[in-house]
Order: C-alpha cells, then structure tokens, then sequence
C-alpha cells in the first residue's frame, strides 16, 4: 500500500489550490523513487530519473530549428538557493525540495547560463524569475506547451505545432479572476474521489491568485483541474482555477510532465 500523507500536510497542499474547499484525504503514491501524485511516461517525463541520451537530445533552449522545445530543470538537492542576480555571493532565498505535495521541485527554465540558470520561480508575485546553480539540478526538455484564453474559454494543448487537445474552460469570476501570464504545471495531485469539483486530476501551476492571498489555509495556488459539473465549462465560476472535463484531465495526465509552460491569456 502507498503511505499515506499525514492529514496537515493533506490539507495544506490541497487546499491551496484556489477553488471549491475540498479537503479529504489524498493518498501519495511512490514512482520512480520519488513521492509524488502521479508521473507521467517516463519518455516524456520531465520528472524522469534517466537524462535523454546523447542521440536524442533536444537543444536546452528554443532555437529557430526547434522553437517549441521548453527546457526543465529538476532539483537534486534537498534544497535549492535563489540568487536575484547572476553574480550574487549569496541566495536571497531557498525552496525545498520535494515540494508539500511530494512533488520533486521544478523549475522552466528562462535563460541558460554555464554555472547558473534563470528560471521562472513558482512563488509570489507571479511572474517572479531567479538564478539557480546549475549544479543543483538535471535538465531535461520537452516539445508540450498549454495556452488558456480567458475571453474564449478554451484551453489548447500542443505538442511542438501540432494540438492535441482543444476545448471549453470555466475560468475565475469576475471578483477572483483568474490570472493572465506564463506559468508552468508545478505538480499533478490525484483526489481520492473523483466526482468532485477538482475532478479526477488536478495541476498545480506555479501561479497564484491575485486576489486571495491565502485560500482555505493554503497558498491560493492557480490550478488545472476537472470537474463534476459540465454545465459550467464556458463560464466565468471559479475562485481562479481553470476548469476543464474530466476526460480532457485525464487525457492529458497520460502525456503531460511536470514543468510544461502555461501562457494565460485574456
């Protein structure tokens, strides 16, 4: 049997995500050698322990010969400095690795460097970037990319040029809207019952709501998730949150790893 979380940490974790309180248990389960909600294949998998070899490797960055290739960078330390600048002696910060959720910290990484990486931090305020050691992490690179538009309702999932999924949202209200910018899936959380508002599967995005500052004792995190109420998608319901179907989530939790760029937009 998986161990189970403990309740606080249950609670803490899934409540932040800004939407509908919801606070059962969740079951961790064990993959890969790291405790996490639910990986990915591993030949996708950002989060995969093996690096790609040699041969099929990607370019760790956009090039006009590969403009959709996003690059991952994965912690492996227990916990990772945050230098403001290149160059500064000391971290203005650290994050833990892995994350409450069980989830290994990381990064999509803005700039590569020799010995240090520009990175988009998931933390406050959104949009927020910082310099990792480059020795602290493993890279990795993936072809997926997930645009919302906000107006439109619809979120559209590529793989490199070609989309994959293209379908209603439910989005935040119009006193808790949910919050343009670039982002990207931070963790993968599996409720144990599925026919709630989070649906099957929700994403944790590196984002956070503009308006609640905390959300039923958590962090008021920006989310991706089902939901049990189809009548919804093409509205304006949420605490922030994007809603999509349940087959949708589930479609793309069989593909998407961790650290997939999210650009929302009006």
């Amino acid at each position: 049997m998986p161990p189970v979380a403990s309740p606080s940490v249950v609670r803490r974790v899934w409540a932040s995500l800004v939407d509908d309180a919801f606070l059962g248990v969740m079951l961790l389960a064990v993959f890969a050698g790291a405790l996490v909600f639910q990986r990915a294949p591993a030949a996708t998998s950002l989060a995969a322990t093996r690096r790609p070899s040699a041969s099929s490797a990607k370019p760790l960055a956009r090039t006009t010969a590969d403009p959709y290739a996003s690059t991952v960078a994965e912690a492996i330390v227990p916990k990772v400095g945050v230098y403001d600048n290149e160059n500064d002696p000391q971290p203005s910060k650290t994050l833990d690795n892995p994350q409450p959720s069980g989830a290994p910290l990381v990064f999509l990484v803005k700039q590569l460097g020799t010995d240090m990486l520009n990175v988009y931090l998931p933390v406050r305020p959104n949009g927020s970037t910082g310099w990792i050691k480059r020795s602290d992490v493993k890279l990795t690179q993936h072809d997926w990319r997930v645009v919302v538009q906000l107006t439109a309702h619809r979120i559209t999932v590529y793989n490199a040029a070609n989309v994959f999924l293209d379908e209603p949202i439910a989005v935040g209200k119009q006193d808790t809207p949910t919050p343009g910018g670039v982002y990207y899936i931070k963790e993968l959380l599996k409720p144990p019952n599925p026919n709630t508002v989070y649906g099957p599967y929700a994403y944790g995005l590196s984002g956070f709501s503009n308006v609640l500052t905390t959300f039923n004792g958590g962090e008021g995190v920006i989310g991706i998730h089902g939901n049990n109420d189809a009548s919804v998608l093409g509205h304006d319901v949420s605490h922030g949150c994007i809603r999509m179907s349940n087959p949708g989530i589930t479609k793309l939790v069989s593909v998407l790893p961790l650290g997939v760029p999210v650009s929302i937009r009006t």
